[in-house]
């Protein structure tokens, strides 16, 4: 994967810490990097960043890494980041060799330590998605009466599931307007939505409350739970929490939808040989293509497919964090 070389700098105040990941989970030998299969380790490290529960993420995650283990003939072990960044950290530390990550973590992984994006995420045959405006009270917020679509509550024309939809309404986002948003590395929970915000004329730093969560389905809860008014999501979040909480779909109304962002994948570090690269690439591929591995790979992620990597689409987001200073 080739992309032009941009800033090195990481979003201010994010770092690894002993929480984000175990290191004793992986062993290589000094000469690893010169990438020949003498030298990969005998085990392996993968990365998943919190998009949930991270205790319950570990669990749901389990069927994907005893299948690595067994295809790969390695103990593959999977560990939740402390946030999105910790993640890349961990992969330019070579203390994770596989990560699944969002879209511009997949950019910076590349960028900064030469890690290979070798897999994108499909989600019902679609390659982006679009970050979702998320409110408890859509009679200030909806030009229209919200439509239910699979049990859920759109409005504005959201309801299409492909952005942008709506975003006339988020000048309605009035000074002191409790908002729910994930840490700055977050594509859906953080850069679009604020940039969109932003670009309608908001100061993001004085108009709105920010209410500070650490994963998307904590965002539809604090939406839901009226801790905040607005938050943002990847589409659909309110999925994650609907067995906890089956009314969601009714009292969490998206009333907009950013542009469309590109979809997660998988990275790969430097240090593994290109065989080893390979078959981690095919097992992965192989696995979303049998009913057991999508039913468990929607599970962690809502990923129906995992498809080649198309590196020059994940340029648009790394662009969208410029923009925002995150670069």
């Amino acid at each position: 994967m080739t992309l032009s070389k941009r800033s090195r700098a990481l979003v201010a105040g994010v770092a690894l810490t002993a929480t984000a990941l175990t290191l004793s989970a992986c062993s290589t030998s000094a000469d690893s990097a010169e990438g020949t299969e003498a030298n990969d380790p005998t085990s392996l490290v993968l990365a998943l960043v919190p998009s949930q529960d991270q205790g319950e993420l570990v669990t749901t995650a389990e069927p994907l890494t005893d299948y690595l283990t067994e295809a790969l003939g390695m103990e593959v072990t999977g560990v939740v980041s402390k946030d999105y960044q910790a993640a890349v950290e961990a992969m330019g530390a070579d203390q994770a060799q596989i990560g699944f990550l969002p879209s511009l973590q997949l950019w910076q992984a590349n960028d900064m330590y030469g890690a290979s994006v070798v897999l994108q995420t499909e989600r019902n045959g679609n390659i982006s998605y679009p970050a979702q405006f998320m409110t408890n009270n859509p009679d200030k917020y909806c030009d229209d009466e919200p439509v239910e679509r699979d049990g859920k509550l759109f409005c504005n024309g959201a309801d299409a599931l492909v952005g942008p939809a709506g975003l006339d309404s988020i000048t309605k986002i009035d000074v002191g307007t409790t908002v729910a948003l994930l840490g700055p590395g977050s594509p859906a929970g953080y850069i679009y939505p604020i940039l969109a915000l932003q670009e309608a004329g908001i100061n993001t730093d004085t108009d709105i409350e920010q209410v500070p969560v650490t994963a998307n389905d904590a965002s539809v809860l604090a939406v839901y739970n009226g801790d905040a008014e607005v938050g943002f999501s990847f589409w659909d979040a309110r999925d994650i929490v609907t067995s906890d909480v089956p009314d969601v779909g009714q009292e969490v109304v998206v009333f907009a939808l950013s542009e469309e962002i590109p979809n997660d994948g998988v990275a790969l570090t430097s240090s593994l040989s290109p065989e080893l690269q390979q078959k981690i690439t095919d097992a992965l591929a192989d696995y979303s293509n049998t009913e057991e591995g999508s039913e468990v790979l929607q599970s962690i992620y809502s990923i129906t497919k995992l498809a080649p990597a198309d590196p020059a689409s994940l340029d648009v987001v790394a662009r969208a964090a410029e923009k925002l200073g995150l670069q």
